[in-house]
């Protein structure tokens, strides 16, 4: 068997370099397809130590011809050796659930407060705790132990992730439930304390890469809703520790006009096959002659975009091509660095608050320079937004994505008219001609992070950022874009009974597609985005029928009217 070895990159632990990550097992496993999703088999614990399962397994292919071990063989050999993913959950009900959360009363139609009702409920099903045998016996598992409880996206992502749960922390908190938003927030203080960084997932095959880094912003959420200071004062050295992996680890110096300027990229040196998506990534390297494809594949994934043509470069350098030209890492990404940008700024906030003008300084020292960088290798002053930058051709890539807009959610911008010009960007772009809200993308690949899906954390920083803006035609696209999306989440919702990790931007409420697995249900980040858009806007969003509550008094809905004007 032609296994891809494991060159330059070492791993933490002996069942990730051996069975979870590299090796015969995961290679004959995953490319004799027993399972439908790669995903499977690296979730499945243990039922021995690593060394003696990998010498059972030496000593059953050593009785095949090339090594190579035939199905119904590996079948049992997994049945032996294997248990089914999800022995390392226990069952686990938020005891901080309620059923009466005081956003509720904020919205007016009858039958978005029923849903949202039914939202709220959701976060009984997706709470998970880890079973103590993780922490007693590492080896057996691919799970990371970490010491609260979780919860989980959805689907086949039956762990923690890192850039989802800024939402669905957000909507815990608006669920009144600040002491499991404080146990997963605590938990990727952990994680940063164990590994200089938050991974992708609680998975050790996903070890090597992080995701958008989210968490300063979900202490900042934490905060400003308990003002506890003590928590704040604890947490600032490990989100200093995060940020300074970024700025080491996942930056880059650009000569423009003279200057050198410092932006962030997604950057990962692992070049093996993604363990949890094995198959596909050795398929598509075929016939390649070096492993920076798969190096790719994983910024991809840490990009949280994985797929999507934004990564493409062919050939001739044009943001142009497939899959098999995925070069994340030779992309500064607009999204990225306005995140860092907010980062910095709220790092500077967080010292100012405990009375460290020093560090705070600091900090606007960073957050300056960046702002100076976005501008001069980012901005695009005649198409008025911020474009993503190839490092290949030193040039930007001019298609439309929703992060195209990051500056105005991250606030990052020296000039007020920016906002604007991006708000008259967003309108002559094609994107908003759309029912169900805005494509990730106007190209469609296949990929799940293009047209024709759209993706609830894009939408939120979307509205998010439009609604902050000073002009009443910037608040009125940021009420249409949330109008138009909490409608496609509701009717998918009354059709499907379940909520679903993207959508189509077209027809009358349908999940999204494409990509390298079935659209998953649960889903932690939707639940968060739609508790948002409905607490912000819940007294004059409308599922359609335009039922106002008994009892909601109309002076309440009046005055959120006036407010938007």
């Amino acid at each position: 068997a032609n296994v891809p070895k494991l060159t330059r990159f070492g791993f933490k632990s002996t069942s990730c370099t051996h069975i979870y990550c590299t090796g015969p097992i995961l290679h004959q496993v995953q490319t004799a397809k027993l399972f439908d999703d790669d995903k499977y088999f690296v979730d499945m614990k243990l039922r021995a130590a690593p060394d003696v399962v990998l010498s059972a397994f030496h000593n059953l292919s050593s009785k095949f011809p090339n090594n190579n071990v035939p199905p119904a063989d590996l079948r049992e050999f997994l049945n032996e050796h294997f248990e089914k993913p999800g022995t390392e959950f226990e069952s686990w009900t938020p005891p901080d659930w309620h059923d009466k959360p005081k956003f509720l009363g904020g919205i007016a139609d009858e039958q978005l407060l029923k849903w949202a009702g039914e939202i709220h409920n959701l976060w009984k099903s997706l709470g998970r705790k880890i079973h103590t045998g993780v922490n007693d016996q590492p080896e057996l598992y691919s799970q990371i132990y970490t010491p609260n409880p979780v919860v989980v996206p959805g689907g086949r992502f039956r762990e923690l992730y890192y850039w989802d749960s800024y939402w669905v922390i957000n909507g815990l908190l608006l669920s009144e439930m600040t002491d499991t938003a404080l146990g997963m927030i605590q938990n990727f203080l952990y994680l940063v304390n164990r590994y200089g960084f938050v991974p992708n997932g609680g998975r050790i095959y996903y070890e090597r890469r992080s995701q958008p880094p989210f968490l300063t912003l979900m202490v900042e959420s934490y905060y400003q809703t308990t003002r506890n200071k003590d928590f704040l004062r604890a947490a600032l050295p490990v989100l200093e520790k995060e940020y300074q992996f970024w700025m080491t680890n996942r930056s880059v110096a650009v000569l423009l006009n003279g200057t050198l300027q410092v932006l962030n990229r997604y950057h990962v040196q692992a070049d093996l096959p993604r363990p949890e998506s094995y198959t596909d990534d050795l398929e598509l390297a075929e016939g390649l002659t070096d492993e920076q494809l798969w190096m790719d594949l994983k910024a991809g994934a840490e990009s949280g975009w994985d797929f999507t043509s934004r990564w493409f470069i062919d050939g001739d350098g044009h943001n142009n091509g497939t899959l098999k030209e995925t070069r994340t890492s030779q992309i500064l990404p607009v999204d990225l660095n306005a995140l860092l940008c907010r980062n910095e700024k709220t790092l500077a906030s967080f010292h100012r608050l405990l009375g460290d003008g020093d560090s705070a300084a600091r900090y606007d020292q960073a957050a300056a320079r960046r702002l100076e960088a976005v501008e001069l290798v980012l901005w695009d002053a005649e198409r008025g937004a911020w474009f993503d930058y190839s490092l290949v051709t030193h040039s930007r890539h001019s298609e439309f994505h929703p992060s195209n807009l990051a500056p105005v959610w991250a606030r990052c911008y020296s000039r007020p008219e920016m906002g604007e010009q991006a708000v008259q960007y967003l309108r002559g772009s094609g994107a908003l001609q759309y029912p169900n809200g805005v494509p990730t993308s106007l190209k469609e690949s296949g990929q799940q992070w293009d047209y024709p899906n759209a993706w609830p954390p894009l939408q939120h920083m979307l509205i998010d950022g439009l609604s902050k803006l000073p002009s009443k035609d910037a608040q009125q696209l940021a009420f249409d874009l949330a109008q138009r999306w909490i409608k496609t989440n509701w009717l998918a919702y009354i059709k499907y009974e379940a909520m679903f990790e993207k959508y189509d931007v077209n027809g009358d409420g349908k999940p999204g597609g494409g990509g390298e697995y079935e659209v998953q249900l649960g889903f932690g980040w939707t639940n968060g985005v739609a508790l948002q858009l409905l607490d912000q806007y819940g007294a004059t969003l409308t599922s359609g029928g335009r039922h106002v509550s008994s009892g909601f008094l109309l002076p309440l809905v009046i005055a959120a009217t006036l407010a938007l004007q």
